[in-house]
């Protein structure tokens, strides 16, 4: 049977003009990322950094948009009123978490509103005290705080953050008591400390980074279930006597709900291969992060855990909810 080449070509044509094969690939556009806190934090800086390599892989510029406010609203509302093609996406990290059972009327849902992408990174809190106090070891904090209940000071930034929680959880887990000092700060947390206003901090890695190198401070633990990377020396709260405390923040990337797979298959592809870049490791691991992608049901079930083990501390704690 003789097949006529025109027919042939005409064929061919028509399936290259076809919609499959004539869609624009992903993204073809920039992918603004809405962070809920302002400039110069730790979230905002790892995505940024983490933003930097994903923007060179993907062939589009990374627009971090900073949109704080109290529980994220602005930040979600950001995503929640752009179309879902996976090009406005969402920061979420344990504090997302923690609005949810905290903030009464919290006006998003990020289970249910938003699909998850990736995990970015991961990181402890230290347990620091002044390198004047007598305290060497946590266990020596706690046995002080056995001989002496409510005698010692433990200070946080304000109620609710993650540092705060921690510090409840620490109370107990270790069945002690203590008071909590809220600061509105950081620095004014550290400040407290130097000064012997408190007895303990619990608090990241970088608000401590000076004062632990020029040797004005002192770490006794670290929050999460396995040593940081970053201070190999310095023992888990777990490995001090706490069995089984765990406090691991983390910062994530999500994506409004209803977002084609496909976006979010590339998306979390990318962030792979962004913090797998040995340049971008480091450059988290100076912050005292550990830079680490996930799937995005591991990071899905993460959010929903810590929405119920942060709600169980803040019952137990009868913190106000805001």
């Amino acid at each position: 049977m003789l097949i006529n080449r025109r027919t042939v070509l005409a064929g061919a044509a028509g399936l290259l003009a076809s919609p499959v094969v004539g869609q624009a690939r992903f993204p073809d556009r920039p992918i603004r990322i809405s962070v809920p806190f302002g400039p110069g934090g730790l979230a905002d800086v790892t995505i940024r950094i983490v933003g930097q390599k994903m923007s060179e892989l993907l062939g589009q510029q990374i627009i971090v948009m900073n949109q704080p406010g109290a529980g994220g609203v602005a930040a979600a509302q950001a995503v929640l009123s752009a179309p879902a093609d996976g090009t406005t996406l969402a920061l979420f990290t344990n504090g997302t978490a923690i609005s949810v059972p905290l903030v009464r009327q919290l006006s998003f849902n990020p289970v249910s509103e938003f699909v998850p992408i990736s995990s970015l990174g991961f990181f402890d809190f230290l347990f620091l005290t002044s390198a004047e106090h007598t305290y060497r070891t946590l266990q020596d904090f706690l046995q002080a705080a056995r001989a002496r209940p409510d005698a010692l000071n433990v200070g946080t930034i304000n109620p609710g953050s993650t540092q705060n929680l921690s510090a409840h959880l620490f109370k107990s887990m270790a069945n002690i008591e203590f008071t909590i000092v809220p600061f509105r700060t950081t620095p004014d947390a550290m400040t407290g400390l130097l000064r012997r206003d408190v007895d303990l901090v619990i608090d990241g890695f970088v608000a401590a980074r000076s004062m632990l190198t020029d040797g004005r401070v002192r770490a006794l633990a670290t929050s999460g279930a396995s040593r940081f990377a970053g201070l190999p020396d310095v023992p888990t709260v777990a490995e001090s006597g706490v069995a089984g405390f765990d406090v691991t923040s983390w910062n994530a990337l999500f994506a409004r709900a209803g977002t084609p797979p496909e976006a979010i298959a590339i998306l979390n592809r990318t962030v792979g291969e962004a913090v797998r870049d040995p340049s971008v490791r480091q450059r988290l691991l100076d912050l005292g992060i550990e830079g680490r992608a996930s799937s995005p049901d591991e990071i899905g079930r993460r959010l929903v855990l810590d929405i119920a083990r942060w709600g169980d501390v803040i019952t137990r704690a009868n913190i106000e909810r805001q």
